[in-house]
């Protein structure tokens, strides 16, 4: 029933809206259910193309029989401000782990993530980020190098000379320059390319044709970007805590 476990048939019903190309929000409306449950369960199993209901299933079954009760001390059982419901927020952030997932980053790093979003603070310490998420300091090194390495979390010192890891506005932009930039030395290369195999053969052309199919993503993204970001800074609202101050958690 709507509010618990997603059903074999409901599984089965999902599978086919994807076969017929139906948005998330429909198959949830059509089974009753939250749009986010709808794409946690994708996500979770495969993914749009590649999830099967029975598979689905089958490894929802094992995980609930894996799953460990969660303690006070648990991540969900942090308590929320603002009068927030402490099981949304919950569900909410394993929604958005998922997601994350599914466009690249590792789980740990996409939990990491994922936590610094829903923070009001956008900015926690190493101890706090393995306390909330219950693994180890390594494994949260390990996370933070690989987000920093893609310039979607900053590190900073706090008063008490701890690191502490921010996310802002500033790091989309930061990481959608570093994104496009990165095309620069495929577009060069394909270019070095096109010298050494000949400009009148079909090789050239075809990496002549992505180097300039690459050049005009960059330059519309960068471009994109910088409008954004001047639209950010004109229209951010000024209520709320400021970006970059320490969680007092």
């Amino acid at each position: 029933m709507p509010g618990g476990r997603l059903t074999q048939q409901e599984r089965q019903q999902i599978a086919s809206g994807l076969l017929d190309n139906l948005p998330y929000a429909e198959i949830a409306r059509r089974l009753h259910r939250p749009t986010s449950t709808i794409t946690r369960e994708v996500m979770r199993n495969g993914g749009h193309t590649a999830y099967r209901a029975d598979l689905a299933h089958h490894a929802t079954e094992r995980r609930a029989q894996r799953r460990r009760p969660v303690t006070s001390s648990g991540a969900t059982a942090l308590p929320q401000e603002h009068g927030r419901d402490p099981l949304a927020v919950a569900e909410y952030g394993e929604t958005l782990t998922t997601v994350l997932m599914a466009s690249g980053v590792s789980k740990m790093a996409a939990r990491v993530l994922t936590y610094l979003f829903i923070t009001d603070s956008g900015s926690l310490t190493a101890s706090q980020l393995a306390q909330r998420l219950q693994v180890s300091p390594a494994s949260i090194s390990k996370a933070i190098t690989f987000l920093e390495s893609q310039s979607l979390v900053r590190r900073e010192r706090d008063e008490r000379r701890r690191d502490r890891y921010v996310i802002d506005d500033d790091l989309f932009y930061q990481a959608t320059i570093a994104s496009a930039r990165a095309n620069d030395q495929l577009v060069a290369t394909a270019r070095q390319g096109v010298a050494i195999l000949g400009p009148q053969t079909p090789a050239a052309a075809r990496l002549e044709n992505i180097a300039r199919f690459l050049d005009f993503i960059s330059e519309s993204i960068v471009r994109a970007a910088e409008q954004a970001r001047a639209v950010l800074r004109t229209g951010s609202p000024s209520a709320g805590p400021a970006n970059g101050q320490p969680d007092q958690t």
